[in-house]
């Protein structure tokens, strides 16, 4: 499955993801990405180099939005499709729905509680 199986590990990715699920870049990040066509309209640039630099900007938005999120794929398995099925539904609801960016705040909550959970027990372990 590709799953770490360090406590110290498991609980440093979720802390982290938790942490920048709440930073306000990427609340920058979520509110570009979110809407693709308020993007176009008021980043047009014209033509083939203007449509890559466009891409180029819109793709940092996304891929500065969930990169944590993908991260996420190191503590719960790479190949474990109940996990990535959960990922992406969660992706989709906090990029999509309105309260979305609630969704997100909660999910950091509680990504960095557990990560504190599991250090706090790696460390007890120890």
């Amino acid at each position: 499955m590709m799953t770490t199986t360090s406590y110290w590990l498991g609980g440093a990715i979720l802390l982290a993801a938790g942490v920048w699920q709440l930073s306000p870049i990427k609340g920058v990040c979520l509110r570009h990405c979110r809407s693709p066509l308020s993007f176009l309209a008021q980043r047009w640039r014209p033509g083939p180099l203007g449509a890559f630099h466009m891409g180029l900007e819109h793709g940092t938005y996304c891929l500065g939005c969930c990169w944590f999120l993908m991260g996420l794929l190191f503590f719960g398995g790479i190949m474990n499709l109940f996990w990535i099925a959960g990922l992406a539904g969660f992706v989709l609801l906090e990029k999509t729905i309105p309260v979305g960016h609630w969704i997100g705040r909660i999910a950091g909550i509680g990504a960095a509680a557990w990560g504190v959970l599991m250090l706090a027990s790696a460390m007890a372990s120890s």
